[in-house]
C-alpha cells in the first residue's frame, strides 16, 4: 500500500479497495463506522482529488471520524496504513521469530498505537503456519494472572479488547456503601428515641387507655455524588473509562450529578441516565462541544460554583474532581474557586492520573494551588485505582491519600 499520488492513485481502481480495507481496520480499532461512511470516503476522495498527502488525510478524516476521542487512533492507523516502509517494518517485527524489534523499556507509546495496530493486523497471526512459529515454553509460576495484570494496567495503554474487558469489570465493581444520617426519622423498634406521634396514634385504637412506647431512628441515605471531570486532550481517555463507572453508579443511586469541562462546563447528568452505557456515552459526546480540546479549570469551577453549587451540593454531598491540574490561566482564581468548592461540600476528592508516575511531585502551579483545598488525592488510571476509590467512599479518609503529604514532601525538596 504505497503513498497515494496523483500519478499512480486511481479512486476508481485500487485506491478504492485500499480505502475500504482501511475503513475495516478502523472499525476493528474501535471507531464506529458503517458501510455508508466507507462509500462517502471513496466519493469524497474522488471529488477532492489527491493534490497532497495532507489533503488526502483530512478528506478521509472528515468522512471516517465522528468523535474527537478517535483522532489519535485515526492518525496512527493512517501513518501505518499509507506508508509502505513502516508497514513492512511492522509486519517483519510481528512475524519474524528471530529478529524481535529493538525497543527500550523507557519508550513511550504513541496515543492510539496499540488500537490502530490491532485493527490493521488482526487475523494476520492466524495465517502463520505452525512450522513458521517456534514453540516457546513459559514458566508462569512466579508471574501474576492475566486478571491482575489487567487491573493494574494503565487505561491509556490498553488495547481494544482490554478496554472492553475493563468496561465489563467496572460494571461488576462493588459500589460504595456510603450512607449518612439525615434530620428525618423513621419508625424503628430498636431505636433509642421515643416517637410521641406514633405513640398517640397507637393509643387511639384503645381510646387512650393503653399507651405503649414507640421508637424511632434517623433515616440513612446515600449522599449526593457530584463528579466534575476534565475531558481535555490529555484526560479524555481516563474520563471516558470513568464515565462507565459513573453510569453503573447512576443506575444504582438516585442523586449522581455529572459535569464535564474542557474550555466550558457541561451538565451531562440527563445523558448518563440512559440504560445502555454506550448510548449514554454517545449522548455525552454529542452534548459536549469541546471534547479533547483545551482546558480551563478555574473558569469551569467558577461557573459551577455560581450556577450549580446550591442546586446539587446539598445534604452532605461528596465531590469528585477528575483533572491533571495543569492550569494555564491564573492560579490565584483557581485557588479561590477550589476553596469555595471545598467549603460547599462535605468531602472533596481529587483524582489525578499523573499519580501513576513514580516520580510525580507537586511542582506545577495549578497542582500546588489546588492541593490545600482537597480532602483526598488519588489516582484514576487503572481498575485497582477505581476499586480503591469505592473502598474510600465507603470507609472514609485514609492517610495514604492525604494531600498534605505531597505538599510536605515538596517543601522538603525545595528546602534541600
Amino acid at each position: 500500500m504505497a503513498d497515494p499520488t496523483p500519478q499512480t492513485a486511481d479512486p476508481e481502481g485500487r485506491l478504492a479497495d485500499n480505502i475500504a480495507y482501511f475503513a475495516r481496520a478502523l472499525r476493528k480499532a474501535g471507531l464506529k463506522l458503517g458501510p455508508s461512511a466507507t462509500l462517502d470516503a471513496i466519493a469524497a476522495v474522488k471529488a477532492a482529488g489527491l493534490s497532497s498527502r495532507d489533503d488526502f488525510y483530512w478528506t478521509l478524516h472528515a468522512t471516517l471520524v465522528s468523535r474527537h476521542e478517535d483522532d489519535a487512533v485515526f492518525a496512527e492507523a493512517f501513518r501505518l496504513f499509507w506508508r509502505s516502509r513502516e508497514l513492512i517494518e511492522k509486519m517483519i517485527a510481528m512475524f519474524s521469530p528471530t529478529a524481535p524489534p529493538r525497543e527500550t523499556e523507557e519508550r513511550k507509546k504513541r496515543a492510539g498505537e496499540d488500537r490502530a495496530a490491532e485493527g490493521l493486523f488482526e487475523g494476520a497471526e492466524k495465517r502463520v503456519t505452525k512450522q513458521e512459529r517456534p514453540e516457546i515454553e513459559i514458566d508462569a509460576s512466579l508471574t501474576v494472572s492475566g486478571n491482575e495484570v489487567l487491573r493494574q494496567k494503565d487505561f491509556a495503554q490498553m488495547s481494544v479488547a482490554e478496554i472492553e474487558e475493563a468496561k465489563r469489570a467496572i460494571a461488576t465493581l462493588r459500589l460504595p456503601a456510603d450512607r449518612i444520617e439525615t434530620r428525618r426519622f423513621k419508625p424503628d423498634p430498636r431505636g433509642r428515641r421515643i416517637d410521641p406521634r406514633a405513640m398517640m396514634r397507637a393509643s387511639m385504637k384503645t381510646g387512650g387507655d393503653l399507651v405503649l412506647p414507640k421508637y424511632r431512628s434517623r433515616r440513612e441515605v446515600h449522599p449526593p455524588l457530584v463528579v466534575i471531570a476534565d475531558i481535555s486532550g490529555s484526560m479524555s481517555q481516563y474520563t471516558r473509562i470513568f464515565l462507565h463507572f459513573l453510569h453503573a453508579l447512576t443506575d444504582k443511586r438516585r442523586r449522581v450529578h455529572t459535569f464535564l469541562f474542557g474550555t466550558r462546563l457541561t451538565n451531562v447528568t440527563r445523558q448518563m441516565r440512559r440504560k445502555d452505557p454506550d448510548e449514554a456515552l454517545a449522548d455525552c459526546a454529542g452534548a459536549v462541544k469541546d471534547w479533547s480540546g483545551g482546558t480551563r479549570i478555574a473558569e469551569a469551577l467558577t461557573e459551577f460554583n455560581r450556577v450549580w453549587s446550591r442546586r446539587v451540593l446539598t445534604q452532605g454531598a461528596v465531590v469528585i474532581l477528575i483533572t491533571d491540574g495543569l492550569e494555564r490561566d491564573s492560579v490565584v482564581d483557581l485557588a479561590q474557586e477550589m476553596e469555595r468548592l471545598h467549603k460547599s461540600c462535605r468531602r472533596l476528592i481529587w483524582l489525578n492520573p499523573l499519580l501513576r508516575f513514580d516520580g510525580f511531585s507537586a511542582r506545577a502551579r495549578g497542582v500546588r494551588a489546588m492541593l490545600p483545598h482537597v480532602d483526598e488525592f488519588r489516582s484514576v488510571h487503572s481498575l485497582d485505582a477505581m476499586t480503591e476509590l469505592c473502598a474510600a467512599l465507603s470507609e472514609g479518609h485514609t492517610r495514604a491519600s492525604d494531600p498534605k503529604l505531597w505538599l510536605k514532601d515538596e517543601r522538603i525538596v525545595d528546602a534541600a
